[in-house]
Protein backbone atom coordinates (compact mmCIF):
# COMPACT_ATOMS: atom_id res chain seq x y z
CA UNK A 1 0.00 0.00 0.00
CA UNK A 2 2.83 2.42 0.88
CA UNK A 3 4.52 1.85 -2.47
CA UNK A 4 1.21 2.41 -4.20
CA UNK A 5 0.77 5.79 -2.53
CA UNK A 6 4.30 6.82 -3.52
CA UNK A 7 3.72 5.85 -7.12
CA UNK A 8 0.42 7.72 -7.22
CA UNK A 9 2.02 10.83 -5.74
CA UNK A 10 4.89 10.90 -8.24
CA UNK A 11 2.46 10.20 -11.09
CA UNK A 12 0.53 13.44 -10.54
CA UNK A 13 2.89 15.71 -8.55
CA UNK A 14 6.44 16.54 -9.73
CA UNK A 15 8.68 15.48 -6.85
CA UNK A 16 5.82 13.63 -5.17
CA UNK A 17 5.03 16.61 -2.92
CA UNK A 18 4.60 20.37 -3.16
CA UNK A 19 7.69 21.13 -1.10
CA UNK A 20 11.03 19.44 -1.81
CA UNK A 21 11.69 18.89 1.89
CA UNK A 22 8.64 16.60 1.97
CA UNK A 23 10.08 14.41 -0.78
CA UNK A 24 10.95 10.70 -0.57
CA UNK A 25 14.65 11.51 -0.73
CA UNK A 26 14.44 13.41 2.58
CA UNK A 27 13.28 10.43 4.66
CA UNK A 28 14.37 6.87 5.39
CA UNK A 29 12.42 4.21 3.52
CA UNK A 30 10.55 3.14 6.67
CA UNK A 31 8.90 6.57 6.92
CA UNK A 32 5.25 6.75 5.82
CA UNK A 33 5.11 7.94 2.22
CA UNK A 34 1.84 9.74 2.83
CA UNK A 35 -0.06 11.00 5.88
CA UNK A 36 -3.78 11.26 6.48
CA UNK A 37 -4.08 13.59 9.46
CA UNK A 38 -2.38 15.15 12.45
CA UNK A 39 -3.45 15.60 16.05
CA UNK A 40 -1.41 17.53 18.62
CA UNK A 41 2.19 16.39 18.13
CA UNK A 42 1.21 13.22 16.24
CA UNK A 43 0.58 12.29 12.62
CA UNK A 44 -1.27 9.27 11.26
CA UNK A 45 -0.82 7.25 8.06
CA UNK A 46 -3.87 6.01 6.12
CA UNK A 47 -3.24 2.55 7.62
CA UNK A 48 -3.65 3.99 11.11
CA UNK A 49 0.01 4.03 12.13
CA UNK A 50 0.68 6.78 14.66
CA UNK A 51 3.95 8.72 14.77
CA UNK A 52 5.23 11.33 17.18
CA UNK A 53 6.26 14.10 14.81
CA UNK A 54 9.13 16.58 15.00
CA UNK A 55 8.70 17.92 11.47
CA UNK A 56 5.50 19.77 12.44
CA UNK A 57 4.49 20.88 8.96
CA UNK A 58 7.98 22.07 8.02
CA UNK A 59 8.14 24.04 11.31
CA UNK A 60 4.87 25.88 10.60
CA UNK A 61 2.74 24.10 13.23
CA UNK A 62 3.86 25.67 16.49
CA UNK A 63 0.81 25.01 18.70
CA UNK A 64 -0.18 21.57 17.46
CA UNK A 65 -2.04 19.79 14.69
CA UNK A 66 -5.81 20.29 14.63
CA UNK A 67 -5.95 22.79 17.50
CA UNK A 68 -9.68 23.39 18.01
CA UNK A 69 -9.43 27.03 19.08
CA UNK A 70 -7.50 27.92 15.94
CA UNK A 71 -9.66 25.75 13.70
CA UNK A 72 -12.82 27.38 15.10
CA UNK A 73 -11.37 30.87 14.54
CA UNK A 74 -10.57 29.88 10.98
CA UNK A 75 -14.06 28.44 10.44
CA UNK A 76 -15.74 31.59 11.74
CA UNK A 77 -13.88 33.59 9.09
CA UNK A 78 -14.86 31.12 6.37
CA UNK A 79 -18.50 31.67 7.26
CA UNK A 80 -17.96 35.43 6.85
CA UNK A 81 -17.08 34.84 3.21
CA UNK A 82 -13.34 34.11 3.49
CA UNK A 83 -12.26 36.31 0.57
CA UNK A 84 -14.13 39.54 -0.09
CA UNK A 85 -14.12 42.08 -2.90
CA UNK A 86 -12.52 44.77 -0.75
CA UNK A 87 -10.25 44.70 2.29
CA UNK A 88 -11.86 42.94 5.26
CA UNK A 89 -12.14 43.89 8.92
CA UNK A 90 -10.17 40.71 9.68
CA UNK A 91 -7.39 41.86 7.35
CA UNK A 92 -7.22 45.20 9.16
CA UNK A 93 -7.18 43.55 12.60
CA UNK A 94 -4.39 41.17 11.55
CA UNK A 95 -2.29 43.99 10.12
CA UNK A 96 -2.77 46.18 13.21
CA UNK A 97 -1.90 43.21 15.44
CA UNK A 98 1.43 42.59 13.71
CA UNK A 99 2.28 46.30 13.73
CA UNK A 100 1.53 46.50 17.47
CA UNK A 101 3.47 43.33 18.23
CA UNK A 102 6.78 43.90 16.38
CA UNK A 103 8.57 47.15 17.35
CA UNK A 104 10.21 47.69 13.93
CA UNK A 105 6.96 47.25 12.00
CA UNK A 106 4.83 50.18 10.87
CA UNK A 107 3.14 48.56 7.86
CA UNK A 108 2.58 45.04 6.55
CA UNK A 109 1.65 43.19 3.36
CA UNK A 110 0.33 39.65 3.76
CA UNK A 111 0.91 36.84 1.29
CA UNK A 112 0.69 33.06 1.24
CA UNK A 113 4.29 31.88 1.25
CA UNK A 114 7.77 32.97 2.18
CA UNK A 115 9.26 33.30 -1.30
CA UNK A 116 6.63 35.88 -2.24
CA UNK A 117 7.52 38.20 0.63
CA UNK A 118 11.31 37.80 0.51
CA UNK A 119 11.25 38.62 -3.20
CA UNK A 120 8.95 41.56 -2.45
CA UNK A 121 11.41 42.77 0.19
CA UNK A 122 14.25 42.77 -2.32
CA UNK A 123 12.07 44.50 -4.91
CA UNK A 124 11.14 47.17 -2.38
CA UNK A 125 14.79 47.66 -1.40
CA UNK A 126 15.67 48.19 -5.06
CA UNK A 127 12.82 50.65 -5.53
CA UNK A 128 13.77 52.58 -2.38
CA UNK A 129 17.48 52.84 -3.16
CA UNK A 130 17.46 52.87 -6.96
CA UNK A 131 20.15 50.15 -6.87
CA UNK A 132 20.26 46.64 -8.32
CA UNK A 133 22.47 44.41 -6.21
CA UNK A 134 21.49 42.45 -3.12
CA UNK A 135 23.57 40.43 -0.65
CA UNK A 136 22.84 37.28 1.37
CA UNK A 137 25.01 34.94 3.47
CA UNK A 138 26.46 32.00 1.58
CA UNK A 139 25.91 29.72 4.60
CA UNK A 140 22.13 30.24 4.75
CA UNK A 141 20.55 27.84 2.28
CA UNK A 142 17.20 29.28 1.24
CA UNK A 143 15.49 32.63 0.82
CA UNK A 144 13.29 32.27 -2.27
CA UNK A 145 12.55 30.04 -5.23
CA UNK A 146 12.65 33.13 -7.48
CA UNK A 147 15.57 33.63 -9.88
CA UNK A 148 17.30 36.34 -7.85
CA UNK A 149 18.11 33.76 -5.17
CA UNK A 150 17.71 30.20 -6.44
CA UNK A 151 19.71 31.08 -9.53
CA UNK A 152 22.61 31.97 -7.23
CA UNK A 153 22.72 28.37 -5.93
CA UNK A 154 23.70 25.20 -7.80
CA UNK A 155 20.06 24.85 -8.92
CA UNK A 156 20.29 27.12 -11.95
CA UNK A 157 18.27 25.13 -14.47
CA UNK A 158 15.33 27.22 -15.70
CA UNK A 159 16.58 30.45 -14.15
CA UNK A 160 17.73 33.61 -15.88
CA UNK A 161 21.43 34.05 -15.22
CA UNK A 162 21.28 37.84 -15.42
CA UNK A 163 18.96 37.97 -12.40
CA UNK A 164 21.17 35.91 -10.11
CA UNK A 165 24.33 37.76 -11.14
CA UNK A 166 23.04 40.67 -9.09
CA UNK A 167 22.99 38.53 -5.93
CA UNK A 168 26.20 38.77 -3.94
CA UNK A 169 27.33 36.40 -1.19
CA UNK A 170 29.10 37.16 2.08
CA UNK A 171 29.96 35.03 5.09
CA UNK A 172 27.73 34.98 8.17
CA UNK A 173 29.61 36.13 11.29
CA UNK A 174 32.31 37.69 9.12
CA UNK A 175 31.63 41.40 8.92
CA UNK A 176 34.78 41.96 6.87
CA UNK A 177 33.35 39.82 4.05
CA UNK A 178 30.30 42.08 3.87
CA UNK A 179 32.43 45.22 4.17
CA UNK A 180 34.48 43.95 1.22
CA UNK A 181 31.32 43.77 -0.90
CA UNK A 182 30.43 47.37 -0.07
CA UNK A 183 33.98 48.38 -1.00
CA UNK A 184 33.85 46.45 -4.28
CA UNK A 185 30.36 47.67 -5.22
CA UNK A 186 30.07 51.20 -3.78
CA UNK A 187 26.56 52.67 -3.88
CA UNK A 188 25.29 49.58 -5.73
CA UNK A 189 23.87 47.30 -3.00
CA UNK A 190 20.15 47.83 -2.49
CA UNK A 191 19.57 45.39 0.35
CA UNK A 192 21.24 42.93 2.68
CA UNK A 193 19.03 40.01 3.74
CA UNK A 194 19.90 37.42 6.35
CA UNK A 195 18.43 35.21 9.01
CA UNK A 196 19.41 36.57 12.40
CA UNK A 197 20.47 33.06 13.44
CA UNK A 198 20.18 29.45 12.37
CA UNK A 199 21.86 26.71 14.39
CA UNK A 200 24.81 29.09 14.43
CA UNK A 201 24.40 32.05 16.73
CA UNK A 202 25.72 35.49 15.83
CA UNK A 203 29.06 36.37 17.32
CA UNK A 204 29.31 39.44 19.51
CA UNK A 205 27.78 42.46 17.76
CA UNK A 206 27.74 40.84 14.29
CA UNK A 207 24.10 41.69 13.64
CA UNK A 208 24.56 45.21 15.01
CA UNK A 209 27.59 45.63 12.74
CA UNK A 210 25.57 44.52 9.72
CA UNK A 211 22.87 46.99 10.69
CA UNK A 212 25.39 49.80 11.08
CA UNK A 213 27.13 48.94 7.82
CA UNK A 214 23.83 49.00 5.95
CA UNK A 215 22.91 52.35 7.47
CA UNK A 216 26.30 53.86 6.62
CA UNK A 217 25.95 52.74 2.99
CA UNK A 218 22.29 53.66 2.50
CA UNK A 219 21.36 49.99 2.11
CA UNK A 220 18.11 48.41 3.30
CA UNK A 221 18.69 46.03 6.24
CA UNK A 222 16.37 43.02 5.98
CA UNK A 223 15.91 40.25 8.55
CA UNK A 224 14.23 37.06 7.33
CA UNK A 225 12.26 35.70 10.30
CA UNK A 226 10.67 32.71 8.56
CA UNK A 227 12.09 30.31 11.15
CA UNK A 228 13.08 32.61 14.03
CA UNK A 229 9.79 34.52 14.11
CA UNK A 230 7.55 33.60 17.07
CA UNK A 231 10.12 31.01 18.23
CA UNK A 232 13.15 32.93 19.51
CA UNK A 233 10.86 35.55 21.01
CA UNK A 234 7.23 36.56 20.63
CA UNK A 235 8.55 39.68 18.89
CA UNK A 236 11.02 37.75 16.78
CA UNK A 237 14.77 37.31 16.74
CA UNK A 238 15.13 41.03 16.09
CA UNK A 239 13.93 41.73 19.63
CA UNK A 240 15.89 38.80 21.05
CA UNK A 241 19.12 40.24 19.61
CA UNK A 242 18.27 43.91 20.02
CA UNK A 243 18.37 44.95 16.36
CA UNK A 244 15.96 47.02 14.28
CA UNK A 245 15.66 45.96 10.64
CA UNK A 246 14.31 48.25 7.96
CA UNK A 247 12.25 45.35 6.60
CA UNK A 248 11.47 41.89 7.93
CA UNK A 249 9.69 38.83 6.61
CA UNK A 250 7.64 36.21 8.47
CA UNK A 251 6.00 32.94 7.53
CA UNK A 252 6.30 29.67 9.42
CA UNK A 253 4.65 29.56 12.86
CA UNK A 254 2.49 32.60 12.17
CA UNK A 255 -0.79 30.72 12.09
CA UNK A 256 -0.19 27.14 13.30
CA UNK A 257 0.18 25.75 9.80
CA UNK A 258 -2.28 27.95 7.94
CA UNK A 259 -0.86 29.76 4.94
CA UNK A 260 0.23 33.23 6.03
CA UNK A 261 3.42 35.11 5.24
CA UNK A 262 4.22 38.76 5.77
CA UNK A 263 6.47 41.51 4.48
CA UNK A 264 6.69 44.16 7.16
CA UNK A 265 8.79 47.16 8.07
CA UNK A 266 9.32 50.87 8.33
CA UNK A 267 6.71 53.18 6.91
CA UNK A 268 9.14 55.25 4.80
CA UNK A 269 10.02 52.14 2.79
CA UNK A 270 6.77 50.18 2.89
CA UNK A 271 4.63 53.12 1.79
CA UNK A 272 6.34 53.07 -1.61
CA UNK A 273 3.92 50.24 -2.34
CA UNK A 274 0.97 52.53 -1.56
CA UNK A 275 -1.39 54.55 -3.74
CA UNK A 276 -1.84 57.79 -1.79
CA UNK A 277 1.28 59.68 -2.90
CA UNK A 278 -0.22 61.56 -5.83
CA UNK A 279 2.05 61.63 -8.87
CA UNK A 280 4.67 59.25 -7.42
CA UNK A 281 5.93 56.46 -9.67
CA UNK A 282 4.15 53.24 -8.76
CA UNK A 283 5.71 49.96 -7.70
CA UNK A 284 3.69 46.79 -8.16
CA UNK A 285 4.80 45.25 -4.88
CA UNK A 286 2.78 42.17 -3.98
CA UNK A 287 -0.76 41.74 -5.22
CA UNK A 288 -2.20 38.37 -4.27
CA UNK A 289 -5.82 37.28 -4.54
CA UNK A 290 -5.48 35.00 -1.54
CA UNK A 291 -2.90 36.97 0.45
CA UNK A 292 -5.51 38.37 2.84
CA UNK A 293 -7.71 35.28 2.99
CA UNK A 294 -9.75 35.76 6.15
CA UNK A 295 -9.60 32.14 7.35
CA UNK A 296 -5.80 32.10 7.54
CA UNK A 297 -5.65 35.57 9.10
CA UNK A 298 -8.22 34.50 11.68
CA UNK A 299 -5.89 31.59 12.47
CA UNK A 300 -3.00 34.06 12.78
CA UNK A 301 -4.93 36.26 15.22
CA UNK A 302 -5.92 33.27 17.38
CA UNK A 303 -2.40 31.80 17.24
CA UNK A 304 -0.94 35.05 18.55
CA UNK A 305 -3.51 35.02 21.37
CA UNK A 306 -2.48 31.49 22.37
CA UNK A 307 1.24 32.28 22.13
CA UNK A 308 0.77 35.12 24.63
CA UNK A 309 -1.73 33.43 26.93
CA UNK A 310 0.06 30.09 27.30
CA UNK A 311 3.64 31.41 27.22
CA UNK A 312 4.32 29.13 24.27
CA UNK A 313 7.71 30.60 23.39
CA UNK A 314 8.91 29.87 26.93
CA UNK A 315 7.75 26.29 26.41
CA UNK A 316 9.83 25.99 23.23
CA UNK A 317 12.94 26.96 25.16
CA UNK A 318 12.19 24.80 28.21
CA UNK A 319 11.22 21.67 26.30
CA UNK A 320 14.05 22.12 23.84
CA UNK A 321 16.57 22.44 26.63
CA UNK A 322 15.39 19.17 28.20
CA UNK A 323 15.46 17.44 24.82
CA UNK A 324 18.94 18.67 23.93
CA UNK A 325 20.33 17.79 27.35
CA UNK A 326 18.64 14.39 27.37
CA UNK A 327 19.83 13.26 23.95
CA UNK A 328 23.35 14.58 24.50
CA UNK A 329 23.53 12.76 27.83
CA UNK A 330 22.57 9.50 26.12
CA UNK A 331 25.22 10.10 23.49
CA UNK A 332 27.82 10.76 26.19
CA UNK A 333 26.85 7.64 28.13
CA UNK A 334 27.37 5.59 24.98
CA UNK A 335 30.70 7.26 24.31
CA UNK A 336 29.66 8.63 20.91
CA UNK A 337 29.18 12.29 21.82
CA UNK A 338 31.75 13.35 19.22
CA UNK A 339 29.88 11.46 16.49
CA UNK A 340 26.33 12.45 17.44
CA UNK A 341 25.09 15.49 19.30
CA UNK A 342 22.33 18.08 19.34
CA UNK A 343 23.35 21.71 18.95
CA UNK A 344 21.83 25.13 18.37
CA UNK A 345 19.19 27.04 20.28
CA UNK A 346 16.85 25.02 22.51
CA UNK A 347 13.86 26.67 20.81
CA UNK A 348 15.06 25.29 17.45
CA UNK A 349 17.67 22.53 17.98
CA UNK A 350 19.54 20.60 15.32
CA UNK A 351 21.08 17.15 15.51
CA UNK A 352 24.46 16.45 13.93
CA UNK A 353 25.38 12.95 12.75
CA UNK A 354 29.00 12.06 11.99
CA UNK A 355 30.89 8.93 10.98
CA UNK A 356 33.65 7.27 12.97
CA UNK A 357 36.16 9.77 11.53
CA UNK A 358 33.97 12.62 12.81
CA UNK A 359 32.93 13.78 9.35
CA UNK A 360 29.32 14.92 8.93
CA UNK A 361 27.50 11.98 7.37
CA UNK A 362 24.10 11.87 5.66
CA UNK A 363 24.29 8.09 5.84
CA UNK A 364 24.60 8.16 9.64
CA UNK A 365 21.84 10.78 9.82
CA UNK A 366 19.64 8.44 7.79
CA UNK A 367 20.41 5.60 10.19
CA UNK A 368 19.41 7.68 13.21
CA UNK A 369 16.16 8.80 11.56
CA UNK A 370 15.47 5.22 10.48
CA UNK A 371 15.88 3.87 14.01
CA UNK A 372 13.75 6.65 15.52
CA UNK A 373 11.02 5.62 13.07
CA UNK A 374 11.34 2.05 14.29
CA UNK A 375 10.01 3.47 17.56
CA UNK A 376 7.34 5.46 15.70
CA UNK A 377 9.04 8.84 16.05
CA UNK A 378 9.50 10.91 12.90
CA UNK A 379 12.45 13.24 13.34
CA UNK A 380 13.77 14.53 10.00
CA UNK A 381 14.86 17.59 12.03
CA UNK A 382 13.61 19.05 15.31
CA UNK A 383 10.68 21.48 15.36
CA UNK A 384 9.21 21.77 18.85
CA UNK A 385 5.53 22.59 19.31
CA UNK A 386 3.38 23.41 22.33
CA UNK A 387 1.90 19.91 21.96
CA UNK A 388 5.25 18.35 22.81
CA UNK A 389 4.93 17.82 26.56
CA UNK A 390 6.52 15.58 29.20
CA UNK A 391 5.07 12.33 27.88
CA UNK A 392 6.42 13.12 24.42
CA UNK A 393 9.80 13.99 25.90
CA UNK A 394 9.97 10.61 27.66
CA UNK A 395 9.00 8.79 24.47
CA UNK A 396 11.62 10.68 22.49
CA UNK A 397 14.46 10.03 24.90
CA UNK A 398 13.56 6.34 25.10
CA UNK A 399 13.60 6.10 21.30
CA UNK A 400 16.85 8.07 21.12
CA UNK A 401 18.51 5.58 23.46
CA UNK A 402 17.50 2.76 21.11
CA UNK A 403 18.57 4.68 17.98
CA UNK A 404 21.91 5.76 19.41
CA UNK A 405 22.68 2.24 20.64
CA UNK A 406 22.29 1.04 17.05
CA UNK A 407 24.27 4.09 15.91
CA UNK A 408 27.16 3.05 18.15
CA UNK A 409 27.08 -0.50 16.77
CA UNK A 410 27.19 0.89 13.23
CA UNK A 411 30.23 2.98 14.11
CA UNK A 412 31.94 -0.14 15.43
CA UNK A 413 30.76 -2.82 13.00
CA UNK A 414 29.98 -0.94 9.82
CA UNK A 415 26.96 0.96 8.58
CA UNK A 416 25.94 -1.58 5.94
CA UNK A 417 24.87 -4.05 8.63
CA UNK A 418 22.26 -1.67 10.05
CA UNK A 419 21.19 0.79 7.38
CA UNK A 420 18.16 -0.57 5.51
CA UNK A 421 17.35 2.55 3.55
CA UNK A 422 18.79 4.65 0.73
CA UNK A 423 20.76 7.58 2.11
CA UNK A 424 18.80 10.82 2.35
CA UNK A 425 19.99 13.55 -0.01
CA UNK A 426 20.40 17.32 0.25
CA UNK A 427 17.58 19.36 -1.25
CA UNK A 428 20.07 21.78 -2.78
CA UNK A 429 21.97 19.49 -5.13
CA UNK A 430 22.73 19.92 -8.82
CA UNK A 431 21.50 16.52 -9.98
CA UNK A 432 18.83 14.04 -8.83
Amino acid sequence: MEKSYSQRLHNVIPGGAHTYSRGDDQFPSNAPSILERGEGAYVFSPEGNKYLDYGMGLRSVNIGYGNKEIADACYEEILKGNNLTRASVTELKAAELLCELIPSVDMVKFAKHGSAVTTAAMKLARAYTGRKMVAVPVEQPFFSYDDWFIGSTVLTRGTVEEASQLTLKFNYNNIDSLRALFDEYPNQIAGVMLEAATTVEPTTNFLQEVQDLCKANGTVFIIDEMITGFRWDLQGAQTYYGIEPDLCTFGKAMANGFAVAALAGKREIMQIGGILDEGAERIFLTSTTHGAEMSALGAFIKTMEILKRDLVVDHFWNYGNKLVTGINNISKELGIHEQFYVEGYPCSPNYVAKDKDRNVSLAMRTLFAQEMLEKKIMMPYIAVSYSHQEIELDMTLSAAKHALTIYKKALESGLEVYLKSPVIKPVFRKYN
